[in-house]
């Protein structure tokens, strides 16, 4: 056919082109960029030969420089919230096709659909029989109206092209003059001498979109034209941008004849009508009002947004759209960008001082930064603001609409440009009496800048306030901008010694040469001593205990200020082994534990607490340590001892079985100290929570580890969290909220978990999970790694960790009784040689559970025995339980029912829901029938309190009950307000389950509300 040769000619042309059709006879009038348009503009005619059609279309369309995709007619898919508009647009088509004159002006800010309508536009006219005729103003105002002749263009042959249909003509061109420059000329001329044989035979639409870009004199013709001709049924729609200009095509128009179309911005219900047509699936309405701020509901930022997060692989979620504001989404960037760069340079400005400002910045600062007056500048943002790339986000404060706005505004900023806005906001900030920590973010964008001594000043407070913070890689980079590479000697070796001491935990081996060449000239003792401690904790890290031992005999000149130096360095490098596999295995082999120190200065203390610490972890005079530490803890406060000696005796306690002495320390440390820093801070909460879950004191064990957790994302967990994470998966365990247990597992990646001591416990925990899953092979699995991984600490005591117990249980679901009983033989040994009575009642409950013997029943009463006086509500309760079901099978019934009751009532009031469950359906087993001793388990409930938790367990609203109790409904309220803060239930649904499954509502209701 001609038409395809036509265009597969046009495709193999090297100049970008345009592909253009219509029913049955097309006119393409195809422009390349402006200086080769003077030279070639070409015609092609195709007839595809479909018979009669109901109209025909021309679309000229002009291909600049800057255009670099085709305009083609696609399909036109269903508007989203477009009703009000389309209804307009249709109404002037109509009017158009009864003979009458028009103007539409579809008028608003980039990106807002203006194209789109058009389009539709020309889809109702074409659909009406109406010439359609359609272009675009270029990027560049080029376009203009020009005269027939003075182009060498035949305007009695494009007439006759407009009106044939079976023959092909060529647009003769003739060659320019090199002594007469051709006058511009364009696409509208055409549209000039088409329109004027066009109308002569049917109504026609005239569309122009980006009308605005075209030569404003060239539309303003076309538009008088119009008023002139007003008999011709032409509508003439024209698409504008808003902007600044001060010349519109409706001055130039009666009112009469003209409409505005401006089309709105999407709703979140429109932004899920998007997805779902995008997607083909649906969103939920947080997403649907987050995609509405992030992009104020203009429509190309809506798909672009949509396009570049599952590009990423996010999910179209609240969290994936919060995770994707930490890139450059690649369809949303690019299309901010687009829009960016169409406004005018001050906002431009504008939006990169805001982007360096970042979010809340002021109306003066970001004047300032931009180097506009304040005026100037708002008016910059609320244009952004029009086009959706902007917000206010409080008097006189403005933000970039989305991170990823701001991502896309930072990337297209030029890197010398970029350097010196962070450059000049930093001294900005630093004259308007900023923080440090805001400043010193800006300096690292500026190097030059930030080797200035008013910044080093700057970043050296910030750096010192990030190591208070737990922030140490923040402070290295902060420190690390002050100090020329290669240069360090002729620094200040106080700035120096700083930086070394920031990169003892994050970079170990620059942290020793940088304290090394810099330590003999550290005279001050202020300086010296955390240059000590940090060198050797390094050189302990990194496997050099030999080195570090002789830098600690070095400092022993045999005074008494020597002596306590010597003390609390080698403390601080018995707890930095503790952060290293191989510094802890070879330590432990050279440095001696002796426990007989009297305790008589914070030095000696601090020594002593260490030494207590790794003594009860490898189960060596667990007594002697537990003497040792309460002589720690005689004396020692969080005002005259570190939080680190403290926290290692509290350690201490937790591993001999006294976890309610360990809990009293640790809040005395996160109630009493307000220096902690916070990476020490989480890992106290996470100790406080694990003494808290041994308790049984589940909701202080969520509430302790979701505080240490914060708002850390699981593929960003180091060790510092893992035991957070383990203490917090056997909480949910006990809690039976198993869910959310295995959602927190599964959102720690394979690839984080190192050798770190720490996550020993994680597997320890999600052995355990894997076993509540009925999964024992892979419990089995995780459960024996984290047994061999605590061999290799040295981590022997049974009561450090629970893994033993769990892999005992596992072992047993898989039939292996021998390796369940030899985990808990070697766990019965070590407890009763050193004195731990839940380690011990635990471990005796495992080896009853293993055993086939008839003397079953008796280990399991002797476990219970010794868990009584353990200190240890959940493990007692968890024994019980066991015990129970053992007296069950036996045949022992009663004795079987009185000993689950125990542990029914017991589990409720510790809120272990799993072991509450268990322990009911095994009761049920036993033929007892536990609701009728709910009133005793909620004794604390008033008679009428009791009343009306029974009657709300049963379904009834609180009209109902008031009505049956013959009170008002807001005493109702007001018991079962009561009822829940007694009982620790969140609400009504967790009524039944906390009193014992009540019985019918009928059933109530027959007895008036009476006491069942």
């Amino acid at each position: 056919m001609r038409c395809r040769r036509t265009s597969e000619r046009n495709e193999r042309h090297t100049e970008p082109r345009t592909t253009v059709f219509s029913h049955r006879a097309d006119v393409c009038l195809t422009t390349q960029d402006s200086a080769s348009y003077h030279r070639h503009f070409t015609r092609s005619w195709c007839d595809q030969g479909r018979g009669a059609c109901p109209g025909e279309a021309v679309c000229i369309a002009t291909t600049g420089a800057h255009d670099q995709q085709p305009t083609a007619r696609r399909g036109n898919p269903p508007l989203v919230e477009r009703e009000r508009e389309t209804a307009v647009l249709r109404e002037l088509v109509r009017r158009t096709a009864s003979g009458r004159a028009g103007l539409v002006v579809v008028k608003g800010p980039g990106g807002i659909g203006r194209t789109t309508l058009l389009r539709a536009l020309a889809h109702e006219a074409q659909h009406r029989g109406l010439r359609v005729v359609e272009t675009a103003g270029a990027r560049v105002r080029t376009l203009r109206l020009g005269a027939p002749d003075a182009a060498g263009v035949d305007g009695q042959a494009l007439a006759r092209v407009g009106r044939s249909r079976a023959s092909v003509g060529q647009v003769r061109v003739l060659p320019a003059s090199p002594a007469v420059v051709a006058p511009p000329h364009g696409p509208l001329l055409t549209y000039r001498q088409v329109v004027g044989s066009a109308t002569a035979t049917r109504p026609t639409l005239l569309s122009i979109d980006d009308a605005d870009r075209a030569d404003l004199e060239s539309v303003r013709v076309l538009v008088r034209m119009l008023r002139a001709r007003h008999d011709r049924p032409v509508l003439l729609a024209l698409g504008w941008r808003d902007g600044e200009e001060s010349a519109a095509p409706l001055e130039w128009v009666t009112r009469s004849m003209s409409e505005v179309v401006r089309p709105r911005p999407l709703t979140g219900a429109g932004i899920g009508t998007v997805v779902r047509r995008l997607t083909d699936g649906t969103v939920d309405a947080g997403f649907q009002a987050d995609c509405l701020s992030a992009t104020s509901g203009i429509p190309s930022l809506v798909t672009g947004l949509v396009a570049g997060m599952r590009e990423l692989g996010l999910p179209l979620t609240s969290a994936g759209l919060t995770a994707a504001g930490e890139h450059d989404i690649p369809v949303f960037g690019e299309r901010a960008r687009r829009l960016l760069h169409g406004q005018p340079p001050a906002a431009v400005s504008a939006a990169q001082a805001v982007a360096v400002l970042g979010e809340g910045t002021l109306t003066t600062a970001g004047a300032g930064l931009a180097r506009l007056e304040t005026s100037a500048f708002a008016r910059s943002l609320r244009r952004l603001e029009a086009v959706g790339l902007a917000r206010g986000s409080g008097p006189e404060a403005w933000s970039l609409a989305h991170p990823a706005v701001r991502a896309a505004v930072l990337r297209s900023t030029p890197p010398r440009t970029l350097t010196d806005l962070h450059g000049r906001a930093a001294r900005l900030l630093h004259d308007s009496g900023a923080s440090a920590d805001d400043i010193a973010e800006h300096l690292l964008g500026a190097p030059a800048v930030a080797r200035t001594p008013w910044a080093r000043t700057v970043l050296r407070e910030a750096a010192g306030a990030a190591m208070l913070h737990g922030a140490a890689e923040h402070a290295v980079e902060f420190l690390r901008s002050c100090v020329t590479p290669g240069h360090e000697d002729a620094c200040d070796p106080a700035l120096v010694a700083e930086l070394g001491v920031a990169e003892s935990r994050v970079d170990p081996e620059a942290c020793i040469g940088h304290l090394t060449s810099v330590l003999d000239r550290l005279t001050d003792p202020d300086l010296r001593l955390p240059a000590l401690s940090a060198l050797v904790g390094a050189l302990t890290r990194t496997g050099r205990t030999g080195h570090a031992a002789a830098l600690l005999a070095a400092q022993d000149n045999g005074s008494t200020a020597g002596r306590a130096r010597l003390q609390l360095l080698e403390a601080d490098m018995l707890m930095a082994a503790t952060d290293s596999l191989g510094a802890c295995s070879s330590l432990l082999e050279t440095v001696s534990l002796r426990l007989d120190l009297p305790g008589a200065s914070p030095e000696e203390r601090a020594l002593l607490a260490g030494r207590a610490f790794l003594a009860t972890s490898r189960t060596e005079r667990v007594s002697q340590a537990l003497a040792a530490v309460n002589r720690v803890l005689r004396v020692a406060t969080p005002i005259t001892d570190s939080p680190v000696t403290l926290a290692a005796a509290a350690a201490t306690l937790t591993y001999a079985d006294r976890p309610a002495d360990a809990a009293h320390v640790y809040q005395q440390l996160l109630e009493g100290t307000d220096t902690v820093p916070d990476r020490l801070r989480s890992g106290l909460l996470a100790l406080d929570g694990e003494a808290a879950q041994r308790l049984g004191r589940l909701d202080d064990a969520l509430r302790s580890t979701a505080e240490a957790l914060g708002s850390t994302p699981g593929p960003r967990f180091t060790h510092h969290q893992a035991l957070a994470v383990a203490v917090r998966l056997h909480a949910l365990l006990d809690r039976g909220d198993v869910d959310a247990a295995e959602v927190l597992a599964c959102a720690v990646p394979p690839d984080v978990i190192d050798d770190a001591w720490q996550w020993n416990e994680f597997l320890g925990a999600r052995g355990r999970l894997r076993l509540v899953l009925e999964d024992p092979g892979a419990a089995v699995a995780d459960l024996t790694e984290c047994g061999r991984r605590q061999d290799l600490w040295q981590r022997a005591n049974p009561a450090v960790s629970p893994w033993w117990y769990w892999a005992g249980h596992a072992h047993l679901a898989i039939g292996d009784r021998a390796e369940a009983g030899r985990l808990a033989t070697r766990a019965e040994e070590l407890a009763r040689a050193s004195g731990l009575p839940v380690a011990l009642g635990t471990a005796l409950e495992l080896l009853a559970s293993a055993s086939d013997e008839p003397g079953r029943l008796q280990l399991f009463a002797d476990a219970e025995s010794t868990l009584e006086h353990g200190g240890a509500p959940l493990a007692l309760a968890r024994a019980r339980v066991a015990r129970g079901r053992a007296l069950l099978r036996a045949g022992h019934t009663g004795e079987a029912r009185t000993v689950l009751r125990l542990a029914w009532e017991e589990s409720h009031t510790l809120g272990a829901r799993a072991l509450h469950d268990e322990a009911h359906g095994l009761l049920l087993s036993a033929g007892a029938r536990p609701r009728r001793s709910a009133a005793r388990r909620s004794g604390e409930l008033t008679r009428s309190e009791r009343q009306v938790a029974r009657l709300a367990a049963t379904g009834r609203t609180n009209l109902q009950i008031a009505e049956v109790l013959f009170v008002t409904r807001r005493t109702v309220e007001v018991h079962l307000t009561s009822v829940y803060r007694k009982l620790g239930l969140s609400g009504r649904k967790e009524l039944r389950g906390a009193l014992g499954r009540p019985r019918p509502a009928g059933d109530v209701l027959a007895k008036g509300g009476q006491e069942l």
